[in-house]
């Protein structure tokens, strides 16, 4: 086990992902901080997030603050822990407790900063229809995802990959330069360079109206969205007041094309039969 006294800060199946990596490379957080319980499922019962799972199945001390407040503050400075990592935390952390660790607080963020800061960089790239992404290390900031930059690396986007297909390339790759980068951090040895403000970019979180498109629209914009929001929120069209969910569809030959749709209130179909049961469209 490699010995570095370091916190983790993550919530979700991305952040609980990361931790396997680490801990398959030797890094065994000494604390993990991670959303409360929350009501979920049909039952709306309490359940802890990914992260907490994964803690509990580790035996690593967990804590869930409401909010960072002072006296959470304090009681992690207690800890005396060397270094922070954060992975899709889902709070906002205080000057104060970034600067807390010896080592600083860093944070893996999944596009090639200073391009796409905010909370859907996946989804961006997937927009914009990019062919290239990535991950970047970087010194957390108060200031949203503008510390300065450890170290990137790139990869290449399929025309075929979904945001859940990028998503699990990114996790690898983030996890592993993650680990790669770890003992130079240890060791004092990094030289990070500042972000260049001048071509940084913004991308926001995503509603689910934002998943609504025109079938007979641009056949790339269509397919990027539907790459983009593939899971949630998913992409439809209104057909007679009715919600429309495509489930599945691809890019040929310049063209968008629907495979299968969920029509609201009903069953799974194929799109040609949609189409045959409303021959008006």
């Amino acid at each position: 086990m490699n010995k570095l006294n370091f916190a983790f800060f993550g919530t979700p199946d991305v952040a609980s992902k990361t931790l396997e990596i680490l801990s398959l490379s030797g890094y065994i957080p000494s604390v993990i901080i991670t959303s409360p319980d929350a009501r979920s499922g049909r039952g709306m019962h309490m359940h802890g997030s990914p992260v907490s799972i994964w803690a509990e199945e580790h035996d690593i001390p967990i804590l869930k603050p409401e909010k960072i407040k002072a006296d959470f503050i304090e009681e992690f400075k207690n800890l005396g822990v060397d270094l922070s990592i954060v992975v899709a935390y889902g709070k906002i952390l205080p000057e104060a407790l970034i600067q807390t660790p010896s080592l600083g607080t860093i944070n893996i963020h999944y596009s090639l900063l200073p391009l796409y800061r905010g909370a859907s960089p996946l989804e961006q790239a997937l927009l914009n229809g990019d062919s290239v992404t990535g991950v970047t290390i970087q010194q957390m900031a108060f200031k949203l995802d503008s510390g300065d930059i450890i170290t990137k690396e790139e990869i290449q986007i399929n025309i075929n990959d979904t945001k859940e297909a990028l998503r699990e390339k990114l996790i690898t790759l983030g996890g592993e330069t993650l680990v790669k980068v770890l003992p130079d951090i240890i060791k004092k040895k990094i030289n990070p360079e500042p972000q260049d403000e001048s071509k940084a970019s913004h991308c926001a979180k995503h509603k689910k109206e934002d998943g609504e498109i025109d079938p007979q629209g641009d056949a790339q914009l269509n397919y990027n969205k539907y790459r983009a929001f593939f899971g949630w929120p998913g992409v439809f069209f209104f057909k007679n007041n009715k919600r429309i969910k495509i489930t599945s569809a691809r890019y040929e030959n310049f063209s968008f094309i629907i495979e299968r749709v969920i029509p609201e209130g009903k069953k799974e179909i194929s799109y040609e039969d949609f189409l045959k049961s409303n021959t008006s469209m």
